[in-house]
């Protein structure tokens, strides 16, 4: 008998993999981008490239784990690992979320700097007021927080076509950039900022999070609703990251183009780069339109950051805290450390705060990264919708890249410490 699959219209999957795609385009990704490029010039695009592919893999994992159990990663977590496991993934989870928060509120901060010329550290103690936008926002329902999400990502996406076109970055050294070389990675500083990349660009919280808001768009009352579901929605979710492929590329490129091939090599923070962006590019409105970016990144990932916490801390623990309360908790454990850094560091360590907590996000990586992929591959969990050889060579052939890239890290470090 044939089952006739419901005519659902792509538009109305859009939704989950552009709250996905805002983690990939964080302030921590600025910083690691920014400085891969002034450093390095188009030799860590490579990098991106891979690390975007990751992203698509593993997140189009998440779209199957999720719609075929019916559970989030966390809860899959709590449901299948011993309480000490668990409870170890938990806390793993929670310090990946304070470290994403952390980036946001310097993001903020920074954008806060640039637009209304306070100072870093005011900007961080102001980033305790855009909480209550969040708030506001999550009672009126997880479309409008998509739709405003989705409209941050545009705004983001036109700003960076414009900055791009204000560089005019030499093609054939772009495309270049992309083919990875022996002397693409030829330091551990090298090193240290590709695992920044990569932390910044594979999120773990993602993962739980993706996991999770699949289910809002799910029909399976049968199999080729499901097979349909899946379908669209790993569509939709490869769309959104192609659209964080660029944008992070953009970061990049545009850092080589105006400063590494200008001899500025030492462009490690924001706020530097927003201020050279328009003298060296030529063009006033740079400068103004990286600093209204850097502020659309802020707020969407701090949106998403709520929901990724919630969902952590709803799944591994089973415990439901009320969403403001657990939103400023989350938030003030972030504003302490940013604070004092800021204030003990000096504004000019923000880069370097910020490519750290992106290395802190890639260190905690596999910990989401294995636990997802185990569950995918059950045939017990997932039934017919386990994942095939091929899929599980390339997800546990990412999971392995990125530990040995982190340990080779680690020992470069170590080394020329």
């Amino acid at each position: 008998m044939n089952v006739e699959v419901p005519q659902r219209k792509f538009w109305q999957y859009i939704g989950p993999g552009v709250l996905v795609a805002v983690g990939y385009m964080d302030p921590g990704n600025w910083a690691t981008d920014l400085e891969a490029g002034s450093r390095f010039g188009f030799n860590l695009l490579c990098v991106i490239l891979f690390s975007s592919i990751a992203a698509m893999l593993l997140q189009s994992i998440c779209v199957r784990v999720g719609v075929v159990t019916g559970k989030d990663l966390a809860e899959l977590c709590r449901d299948q690992y011993r309480p000490w496991i668990k409870n170890i993934l938990w806390v793993l989870a929670e310090i990946a979320i304070i470290a994403t928060d952390i980036a946001e509120v310097l993001g903020t901060a920074l954008a806060f700097n640039m637009i209304l010329g306070v100072s870093v550290e005011t900007g961080v103690l102001l980033t305790a007021f855009n909480m209550v936008f969040v708030f506001i926002l999550q009672g009126k329902g997880m479309r409008r927080l998509e739709a405003l999400v989705l409209g941050f990502v545009l705004i983001i996406l036109f700003c960076f076509v414009a900055q791009v076109f204000y560089s005019a970055p030499p093609l054939m050294e772009v495309l270049k950039g992309y083919v990875p070389r022996p002397t693409s990675l030829n330091s551990a500083h090298a090193w240290y900022v590709a695992i920044g990349i990569m932390g910044a660009t594979v999120m773990p919280h993602n993962l739980y999070l993706h996991t999770a808001v699949v289910q809002s768009r799910v029909m399976k009352s049968n199999e080729a609703e499901l097979s349909y579901s899946i379908r669209m929605i790993t569509w939709e979710v490869i769309l959104s990251l192609s659209i964080a492929f660029f944008i992070n590329s953009a970061i990049l490129i545009v850092s080589a183009s105006a400063f590494h091939l200008n001899n500025y090599l030492d462009i490690t923070e924001i706020q530097d780069a927003y201020k050279l962006l328009s003298p060296l590019l030529g063009a006033s409105a740079a400068s103004l339109l990286f600093a209204i970016a850097l502020f659309a990144a802020g707020q969407s990932s701090t949106i998403t950051g709520a929901i990724a916490g919630q969902v952590i801390l709803e799944g591994f623990m089973h415990f439901h805290m009320p969403v403001w309360l657990r939103r400023a908790i989350a938030r003030v454990l972030a504003i302490i450390p940013a604070w004092f850094g800021v204030h003990y560091m000096g504004e000019h360590a923000v880069g370097k705060l910020l490519v750290g907590t992106q290395v802190i996000l890639s260190l905690q990586l596999p910990f989401a990264v294995v636990p997802l992929l185990m569950f995918a591959g059950s045939k017990d969990l997932m039934k017919n919708w386990a994942l095939s050889r091929k899929f599980k060579t390339a997800g546990w052939a990412i999971c392995t890249v990125i530990i040995a890239a982190n340990v080779y890290m680690l020992i470069r470090l170590f080394q020329e410490s």
